[in-house]
């Protein structure tokens, strides 16, 4: 301090700021496999489709509890390593911890008693959902100080933060492709022989092979960043304000929403009606390609239950595709949305095209149900034109997924900055939006397929008219923003 005034940090290079963002390709290789391959995985351990979505409850709880709580004691840690580097540090020893136990979940039970003759394995499925409780809060854990710490290192140059949010999102989607192409090669398990027991067949070991993977590569990508990136520690200044808070959190969300606009509250809902379009194809594509497209089982003879794994591969191999087009759409969503008239123009028309994409998968199963009560039995996979048509859906759905983690994160900080409110702190409200209706889908998906004789048609048809109507909101009651706002896909999360 200088004549009473703090000096601030001068902004780090770019190379740290690279080093850190790259976190995220192991975090994001972990939720790639996570949406690629659970769900399908979860029920060869006796987890029946309609409960299989009560387990992903844990998603959007630890999205709504953890990455606020962590990052606001990151905020006030005094550790001497930083404030960031101790929470980073267990986020990832802990996704290991929880890597191991999914992976290992079949042998670990079968050792405890579990039978390889019957169907449900009680003890493999209770150490697969403990360890994937502790893989979601993990990784939620790692991501808002992998963010916060960049934006330390950027020290309050705009430039930098959007720089480093770009690096942020080069790097999921790097993690997206990774773990996609991981999950849709069939003979990775022969690369760690060691993966195939006499309880874990040669999915299973798949699954093991890519979770090895991606502990190997998070390891590699934390170590790296909080060696060679270090922080000041925190001296804690005690805040006569703050000191008269019992729980500043939960109070600063009670302000926010006490204080929120018309503009707020119809981008909340616009937004919740998207991700309750989004969520029922997040949880259930790969399964949707091995079951309805595929036509195979999860259950069943050897050659059902191998032409379900086909399928399965063919989402991951979809779901690699989706994450391409979002990546090249991110890049050109600025000039697309001055040409079309602005930036409720772009969102609404991209909803009308969540609402086809989700409605054709419709029409894709009909069609290759059909194909098979005329091919018979014995067939290896569908059709050239209804693979395609598959594959085409996944393709096409990156365009409005890269709207949805960028548009609303922007309007969401424009909107608040109008009416007082601080980026974090509305983007801490957006998040809501967000994870409740994750909830709300993961409680009511499985008993609604269920009820309309099983599969995931109506959880599908249930997001085409969520989308259709966000589409709807977004044209005729969400406001234009001021012509400045940036649509930074670096800004979209989980």
């Amino acid at each position: 301090m200088e004549n009473g005034v703090i000096n601030q940090p001068a902004p780090s290079s770019i190379r740290k700021i690279i080093t850190v963002a790259s976190i995220a390709a192991g975090i994001q290789f972990g939720w790639a496999l996570q949406l690629s391959l659970l769900t399908p995985y979860v029920q060869t351990l006796g987890v029946p489709h309609t409960w299989a979505a009560f387990i992903w409850l844990c998603g959007p709880i630890s999205g709504l509890l953890v990455q606020p709580i962590v990052g606001y004691n990151s905020d006030r840690c005094t550790s001497r390593f930083g404030r960031r580097r101790p929470f980073i540090v267990v986020g990832a020893a802990s996704v290991s911890i929880a890597v191991f136990l999914i992976g290992f979940a079949k042998d670990i039970g079968h050792h405890a008693g579990d039978s390889l003759e019957k169907p449900t394995k009680p003890r493999a499925v209770a150490i697969f959902v403990v360890g994937f409780w502790i893989l979601d809060v993990a990784n939620n854990m790692l991501q808002g100080p992998c963010r916060a710490m960049l934006a330390d290192l950027s020290a309050n140059d705009h430039k930098k933060m959007r720089t480093a949010n770009g690096w942020f999102s080069f790097f999921m989607a790097v993690g997206n492709v990774l773990g996609y192409a991981a999950g849709s090669y069939s003979h990775l398990y022969k690369i760690f022989p060691f993966t195939k027991t006499t309880a874990c067949d040669k999915y299973c070991a798949n699954l093991k092979s890519c979770f090895t993977i991606d502990i190997v590569i998070l390891i590699l990508v934390t170590v790296t960043a909080v060696t060679t990136v270090k922080e000041s520690p925190f001296t804690k200044q005690v805040d006569e304000d703050e000191t008269k808070q019992i729980s500043p959190f939960v109070g600063e969300i009670i302000s926010a929403f006490k204080s929120l606009k018309k503009p707020m509250w119809i981008l909340l809902l616009v937004t919740c009606l998207n991700w309750i379009a989004w969520f029922p194809f997040l949880l259930f594509d790969t399964d949707w390609m091995g079951t309805e497209v595929y036509g195979g089982k999860v259950k069943g003879n050897a050659h059902e239950v191998d032409i379900y794994g086909k399928g399965v591969r063919a989402g991951a191999l979809g779901l690699m595709i989706n994450s391409i087009v979002l990546g090249l759409t991110s890049l050109v969503l600025e000039p697309v949305g001055r040409l079309i008239g602005g930036v409720k123009n772009v969102w609404a028309i991209v909803n009308f095209i969540l609402c086809a994409c989700l409605a054709s998968t419709v029409l894709i199963t009909k069609v290759a149900e059909a194909w098979r009560q005329h091919a018979g039995p014995e067939l290896s996979h569908p059709p050239a034109n209804v693979q395609g048509s598959a594959l085409a859906v996944f393709g096409i759905l990156g365009i409005p997924l890269a709207v949805t983690y960028s548009i609303p994160f922007a309007l969401a900080s424009i909107y608040c900055s109008s009416s007082g409110g601080g980026q974090g702190l509305s983007l801490g409200v957006l998040n809501m939006s967000i994870v409740i209706p994750q909830m709300f889908v993961s409680v009511v998906s499985g008993p609604l397929d269920d009820a309309f004789g099983g599969g995931n048609l109506p959880a599908f048809v249930l997001g085409s008219i969520a989308a259709a109507v966000s589409a709807m909101l977004a044209i005729l009651a969400l406001p234009n923003p001021p012509k400045q706002v940036s649509l930074s896909p670096g800004m979209g999360g989980h």
